[in-house]
């Protein structure tokens, strides 16, 4: 599959087709957020369960708020951080603008507006929200390279864009803002940290309902995976972190930089399941900052949510 103009992929949004749309972030699928019927033809190429949410993906904090009702900390959140990987969860405003079967019949949105110059680009040609769940199957790894995205969705899309390698590699951190209250619902690389210091801690009751990739088996190989792995056991291939660690090949980061093991966790989880092994081990990862998330994604992938 060939990648497509800004144009192109324009068109085949407003035609109710879909797109492979690179993000920041990982790749995406994407379809018009008004359009029930493209909407559902996402749940369909993905396997995706329809009491899921999908996220809103917008040009600019304008268009946000003129799908959703920001209050003062939400805005003081999409001038720090947008365009970037952080999606806010507000009271919908327009609910022709983003269907019912994408909100999942919530009264909430999910919005961000992308890092990625290409997605926005696209957005801005298309003129108005697109909903672009991550290009892969549902449950399985979320594809960071173009040819990921086409080998897991790419039968379902009449277009896709080649946006090069997702420097950032996990999906967007969320975050609820609603009825007074601020809570995490998704780690992400927008850091808790990061939030904590712009407008205060974090609501500890959050409402994960609202959040997409909340399952507890979610970004999983075919193989199993074990993790806060010592050492790599019979038939295993270990993804390392820190120097010394396993085999070089495989390393998330030889110098133990998260952001690094970030950019590179779901490409060598899909490369490692490519060889066949009896399982995927992973070394232990601090859970500081962006390893908040990272673990979030392992413990999703080894089934364990604790």
């Amino acid at each position: 599959m060939t990648s497509a103009s800004d144009a192109q992929a324009a068109d085949a949004l407003r035609a109710g087709r879909l797109v492979i749309l690179p993000t920041e972030t990982v790749y995406g699928l994407a379809a018009d957020a008004s359009n029930a019927a493209a909407v559902a033809s996402i749940f369909e190429a993905k396997g995706r369960p329809r009491f899921n949410p999908l996220i809103a993906h917008v040009a600019d904090a304008m268009q946000a708020e003129a799908l959703a009702v920001f209050d003062d900390r939400a805005r003081r959140l999409a001038e720090a951080f947008w365009p970037g990987p952080l999606t806010l969860v507000a009271p919908v405003r327009d609910t022709r603008a983003v269907c019912d079967l994408a909100r999942a019949g919530l009264e909430s949105i999910a919005v961000r507006v992308p890092g990625h110059a290409r997605a926005r680009a696209v957005i801005s040609a298309f003129g108005g929200a697109v909903v672009a769940p991550s290009a892969n199957r549902s449950g399985r790894p979320s594809p960071t390279t173009f040819a990921d995205a086409v080998e897991e969705t790419g039968s379902s899309a009449a277009a896709a864009i080649d946006g090069g390698p997702c420097a950032v590699g996990v999906e967007s951190t969320v975050v609820s803002v609603l009825n007074g209250r601020v809570a995490l619902l998704r780690p992400g690389a927008v850091t808790r940290q990061e939030i904590e210091a712009l407008i205060g801690p974090l609501d500890t009751a959050g409402e994960g309902h609202r959040s997409p990739g909340r399952l507890t088996l979610h970004y999983a190989p075919d193989a199993p995976v074990r993790i806060e792995a010592r050492e790599r056991q019979h038939g295993e291939i270990l993804l390392g972190f820190g120097p010394g660690v396993g085999d070089p090949r495989w390393s998330l980061s030889p110098s133990g930089d998260v952001r690094e093991a970030a950019a590179k966790l779901f490409r060598l989880l899909r490369e490692a399941d490519r060889e066949r092994p009896a399982g995927i081990a992973v070394s232990h990862i601090p859970n500081d900052g962006l390893g908040e998330a990272i673990n979030d994604r392992l413990r999703r992938a080894a089934g364990f949510v604790g």
